[in-house]
């Protein structure tokens, strides 16, 4: 059998598990990033209609899509049945004009559905009891497959090999967004299919701010330059965050880089199966704060990696959750001091099916000065 076949043969197989479990009939997910997991097929359907329906009654499974989509999806989605919806279309009548309306219970992702589609969904299927599927799928999503960590990978190998072109690229004077256009047009020189999220280059006080935005603000010696970028390959994500010096810097500024590594590193041995998530976090935090650097450290440690950039688990001080085989996360604490700027380093690490960590980013984390 297909290797990829079977994975998603696995996924439905567990899927009318849990639904026979919760006595639904039902699951109707309309999530783009779910609709991939369960199906392996992508697609933005922007403001039209398109959900994946499993019914456990018959063991089949419906792709409702887009019209435009339609020859895309037969070539690529693992589905028994694709249904197109054309724009004129009421898309709740498509599928209850496909299926029927003998439909009592249907589990749904309540964190997704919108007020307007969940009244769709009641007023085409009167009297059904709604369920959520959300912390199924969540913890689905969680133990990555060999396939999908193979995704990954070839999205960190791009990402790295960027960063390596953008570190000989830069010069004093640059702009933070020259510098970015020249290091997403060389990513997508590489194959990467798309950006993972908005580039951040920051310099100066700009790298002070964790979620910065680059600007016209140029390089200048003495900087910190932060690049924090990710790439997406068949739907998978990197999402890697280096510093760098330009020319030469502080004391001071070599004290904050050298704290948050040893952070970095002191969190990753942290990050073993069996200990707690949130003992990730505090190894970290409590690090940054032995060097009196812990007001300057604003954010969690780390969160889970896949299909979307952000997803679980959430590395943070009060996560209980039992670190696992399969778990891919990023580790990431910084300094970040408004006078003289800011430091982060990420790592995308992995709990192999041994449970071993694995480190899949290999950028050197070593204090490096781009010669200005």
């Amino acid at each position: 059998m297909n290797g990829g076949l079977y994975m998603y043969e696995k996924r439905y197989g567990r899927l009318n598990d849990v639904l026979q479990e919760m006595n639904c009939e039902w699951a109707f997910i309309v999530s783009p990033v779910h609709i991939h997991y369960y199906s392996g097929f992508q697609s933005d359907p922007h403001e039209r209609f398109f959900a994946l329906l499993f019914d456990t009654n018959k063991n089949r499974t419906y792709l409702f899509l887009p019209e435009l989509d339609y020859e895309k999806a037969k070539l690529r989605a693992n589905v028994d049945d694709i249904i197109p919806v054309s724009d004129t279309d009421d898309g709740y009548e498509v599928v209850k004009q496909t299926i029927g309306t003998d439909v009592k219970s249907v589990a749904i992702e309540k964190n997704v559905m919108t007020v307007f589609n969940l009244e769709q969904l009641r007023s085409t299927f009167s009297n059904i009891k709604i369920e959520s599927i959300d912390s199924f799928i969540a913890k689905e999503r969680m133990r990555k497959s060999k396939a999908e960590i193979e995704q990954t990978k070839k999205a960190i190998e791009i990402t790295e090999q960027g960063l390596a072109h953008i570190v000989n690229f830069v010069q004093v004077g640059m702009t933070e967004i020259e510098i970015k256009m020249e290091l997403e047009f060389y990513l997508q020189s590489l194959g990467a299919e798309k950006m993972a999220f908005d580039t951040l280059v920051l310099t100066g006080e700009n790298s002070a701010l964790p979620h910065g935005v680059s600007g016209l603000r140029k390089v200048q010696k003495g900087d910190f330059l932060l690049f924090d970028f990710g790439v997406t390959v068949n739907g998978y994500h990197s999402d890697i965050t280096r510093t760098f010096i330009i020319d030469s810097g502080t004391q001071e500024q070599q004290n904050i880089y050298e704290t948050v590594k040893e952070a970095n590193e002191r969190a990753i041995q942290a990050a073993k199966e069996g200990n707690q998530v949130k003992h990730i976090d505090i190894v970290a935090r409590e690090y940054i704060e032995s060097h009196n650097y812990g007001k300057f450290f604003t954010h969690r440690t780390g969160h889970g990696l896949g299909l979307e950039v952000h997803e679980e688990p959430s590395i943070h001080a009060k996560n209980e959750l039992v670190i696992s085989k399969g778990m891919l996360f990023t580790i990431e604490p910084g300094i970040y001091i408004p006078s003289i700027g800011g430091v982060r380093i990420e790592d995308n690490i992995y709990i192999n099916e041994t449970g071993q960590t694995e480190v899949l980013t290999t950028y050197s984390k070593a204090l490096t000065y781009i010669e200005g």
